[in-house]
């Protein structure tokens, strides 16, 4: 079993030194926003000591830990979601993963960088997290307009999610997060 864990956050807050920590790796951490620009992939066995009591009773040929992909990926600016920065190569490298961590700089000190001249937690999250909303968005958007093609030619289930997507995308205009909780029965429904 493997997860994929993506390591994100504005550039310069410490993701590559989180990745080295978690996976006793050596890539560069430097004190320069965007010192990053391929992601750095790294796994991580991770240790359970039922597996030994149960090979003991299963007995089996091979035992093989789970294990944690993580992914060490560029900073995000604000207008990501239109292609700032390394934004759309951010953001594909963000789909591709199972879980996100974001990194968060909550620490002065004058000799690291700050992307926007000022540490503010509160704003580096709400910056991430819009920009994962509006890419999370755009993303539904296209959705909408492929699957009205397909219920146009009478194609109910695609008609269905022509009707979730939007539903999808009223709550997230509303600046909602489209999460569970926000749903009704009849319209979680696809």
């Amino acid at each position: 079993m493997s997860l994929k864990c993506g390591i994100v956050g504005l550039p310069n807050v410490g993701k590559s030194t989180l990745f080295n920590a978690l996976t006793q790796s050596g890539i560069e951490a430097a004190n320069y926003p965007f010192c990053t620009i391929e992601p750095n992939v790294g796994i991580v066995e991770v240790p359970d000591p039922r597996m030994a009591e149960l090979a003991k009773i299963v007995n089996p040929q091979k035992m093989q830990p789970a294990i944690v992909e993580f992914v060490d990926i560029a900073g995000l600016v604000a207008g990501a979601s239109k292609g700032e920065g390394l934004g759309n190569q951010f953001l594909a490298n963000i789909r591709e993963t199972d879980a996100i961590v974001n990194v968060v700089r909550c620490f002065d000190d004058d000799n690291i960088v700050h992307v926007s001249g000022k540490v503010d937690p509160i704003a580096d999250i709400e910056t991430i997290g819009t920009e994962l909303a509006l890419a999370d968005l755009a993303s539904v958007e296209k959705a909408i307009v492929r699957e009205e093609k397909r219920a146009r030619s009478g194609d109910k289930d695609a008609q269905k999610l022509v009707d979730l997507c939007k539903n999808c995308c009223r709550i997230w205009t509303k600046a909602n997060p489209c999460v569970p909780s926000v749903w009704t029965r009849k319209n979680a429904r696809c």
